[in-house]
């Protein structure tokens, strides 16, 4: 039971973790991550497409990121180049990519074909999946949840230990020092962003190929907002975003555990516990959260 439980939060904690990190990328920079649900359902559809089209899982994956990088692309012209409000343009990209995913998935199916694939299988280590408990826990894992953990390592070694990290963190907290210094923070922000909308990507893909094997109609239902609340709590830290993650995955586990178990409560109710739980961590921790000095201000 436990074990299953904890199985099911890993599982349901990776696609927001993918987005979180992307969003760290962002806010680190500079830019507000608002846009996150538009990034991850642009991935979910992107994903299941490029799978369906092309015969293979890694032409929906890539597909996904270049998806994902395209939103980000338009926030990046938009709150970037236009300095343009960055909530208004992330909730407005929000909006669009529900919009435009919907009447592609319409176009592509041409009102009557539902794409259904298998969702990717776990990948066993040998000799290590077999252990008691350990074992279906951290080596018999879904592959996206094995490459949000790498991008967990990698992303915390590139922010703390390279010159590039030292820049992206430098634009997010005095672009003016930074261009004093020689470099460009517009250009830093913009990769930035548009780095955050591929990894999103990913974290939608990691739902829509990586658990359903579909995409339907809005599928990510809120979870980039999760992932959005998940990297403030986290500290805009990457592990401490991961384990925040895990956190609203295990309420969500525990939210489908007692629809199943038929406790006389409204559904809709019950649907409601993750979020609750994050906008609660999130008053808490209002006051002492340090958001990036320059967030959010134009260039």
């Amino acid at each position: 039971m436990i074990v299953d439980f904890a199985s099911a939060a890993i599982r349901i904690a990776t696609p927001l973790a993918f987005a979180a990190l992307g969003g760290i990328l962002s806010e680190r920079a500079g830019v507000f991550a608002v846009g996150l649900e538009g990034m991850m359902l642009m991935g979910a559809f992107a994903a299941i497409v490029g799978t369906w089209a092309g015969g293979s899982a890694l032409a929906g994956i890539a597909l996904a990121a270049f998806g994902g990088a395209v939103i980000g692309l338009i926030i990046a012209i938009v709150t970037v180049r236009y300095r343009a409000d960055n909530m208004v343009t992330g909730l407005t990209s929000n909006i669009l990519t529900l919009g435009l995913t919907t009447y592609l998935m319409h176009i592509i199916g041409d009102g009557t074909l539902a794409i259904n694939l298998d969702p990717l299988t776990a990948i066993h280590i040998p000799g290590l999946s077999d252990l008691p408990v350990a074992g279906p826990l951290l080596f018999s894992l879904p592959p996206f949840t094995y490459g949000v953990i790498f991008g967990c390592i990698v992303l915390a070694f590139v922010l703390y230990r390279t010159q590039a990290g030292l820049l992206l963190r430098a634009v997010g907290e005095n672009p003016e020092a930074v261009f004093a210094a020689g470099a460009d923070p517009m250009r830093t922000r913009m990769i930035a962003v548009i780095a955050c909308g591929a990894i999103a990507g990913l974290g939608g893909a990691a739902l829509s190929l990586g658990q359903i094997g579909t995409f339907t109609d809005g599928m990510t239902g809120g979870r980039g907002y999760l992932a959005l609340a998940s990297l403030i709590v986290g500290r805009w830290n990457p592990f401490g975003a991961a384990l925040a993650c895990l956190g609203f995955g295990a309420a969500e586990a525990f939210e489908l555990r007692l629809q199943s178990f038929g406790v006389p409560v409204s559904s809709y109710i019950i649907q409601m516990v993750p979020y609750i739980i994050a906008i609660a961590v999130l008053a808490g921790i209002g006051r002492s959260s340090r958001l990036p000095a320059s967030i959010g201000k134009p260039l």
